[in-house]
């Protein structure tokens, strides 16, 4: 792994200043930040009217290493309280900076939510829960998350995955790997762009998993697009046992080289790291988690992004395990 410095977007104390400012205002007006469509829509004319400047920083990822760090936005630790203690726990903890990811959310594109996912929440809380420490996602602590696309199982995942940071006292690295800094060979690239092997629902989708409602779609982990290849990738989640030699071999040589190539990112308090669903694998170190109130706690946001052109047309027919995404201004 590689521990050069993820890109980084500054914004500045006006564009710090205006979402402060237009956050505020929304909590104060709707009392909560459990998304309601008044408070998506009033988000959305609020992210409309941000001056250009700021809107230009909070442009999707636009560069292959496809990630970024956003900074500037601060918090408090002491106003924010203590890490709850799981995601449903959680409840309006943090509202105003729960607003604050909307908005940038909704000038990358359109929030994503799930209805079978953290009340259907459009941001959720990520923290270390008890009696999850060895699972993959993101309630787990003691082992290592392994690299993956967000929602790989689902058509309708997210295009862009922001990841808030509001505590990270033990300084803990979210990892992250880009598609388009491997190295692989034509031979492995032509067999893993071949629809052979399903992606399963994660933990965090227990009635997915369950599901009834037909075979698992086979989809192929790398796909190409004009601007290069892209991937769908949850090793932990998909069934190399299935797969010919040939095709288990291409697959762990580019689960190698997604590790030779990855990056760790330690986010401070009021960082934001914003990454290309479509290019970037994410994960997590292991820690051990204290449970006291001080463990790191992360906003998570998705995005998908109007128009684009990332995917294979016959995800359209996949069912997505009876899960339904929930977009927040799709027409």
């Amino acid at each position: 792994m590689t521990t050069g410095p993820a890109p980084v977007r500054q914004l500045d104390a006006t564009g710090v200043g205006e979402l402060h400012q237009a956050a505020e205002k929304i909590l104060a007006k709707f009392g909560t930040s459990a998304t309601s469509p008044e408070l998506l829509a009033r988000v959305a004319e609020v992210a409309d009217d941000l001056s250009e400047p700021t809107r230009h920083e909070l442009r999707p990822v636009d560069t292959d290493d496809g990630l970024f760090v956003l900074r500037g936005w601060e918090v408090d630790d002491s106003e924010i309280g203590p890490t709850p203690s799981s995601w449903a726990t959680a409840g309006d903890s943090g509202a105003v900076h729960d607003i604050v990811m909307l908005l940038l959310a909704t000038v990358m594109g359109n929030p994503l939510a799930w209805e079978g996912q953290q009340d259907g929440r459009f941001v959720h809380n990520i923290v270390p829960a008890p009696g999850h420490e060895t699972e993959q996602t993101g309630a787990s602590s003691s082992v290592l998350l392994s690299p993956h696309t967000e929602d790989a199982f689902h058509p309708g995942r997210a295009h862009l995955l922001m990841l808030g940071c509001m505590r990270n006292r033990d300084n803990i690295a979210t990892t992250a790997a880009s598609i388009r800094n491997v190295r692989l060979d034509e031979a492995a690239i032509a067999l893993l762009t071949r629809p052979r092997l399903p992606i399963l629902p994660d933990d965090a989708y227990a009635e997915a998993q369950g599901f009834a409602g037909g075979e698992p779609a086979r989809v192929p982990t790398l796909f190409h697009t004009e601007d290069g290849l892209t991937l769908r990738f949850d090793p932990a989640y998909t069934p190399l046992h299935d797969a010919s030699p040939a095709h288990r071999a291409a697959y762990e040589r580019l689960e190698a080289e997604l590790a030779r190539v990855s990056t760790a990112v330690s986010l401070n308090p009021g960082e934001v790291l914003v990454v290309d669903n479509d290019l970037v694998v994410h994960g997590r170190v292991p820690f051990r988690a204290r449970y006291d109130g001080t463990d790191r706690w992360l906003k998570r946001a998705s995005v998908r992004v109007p128009a684009r052109r990332t995917r294979p047309l016959a995800e359209a027919d996949e069912h997505g395990y009876g899960q339904a995404a929930i977009e927040a201004h799709a027409a």
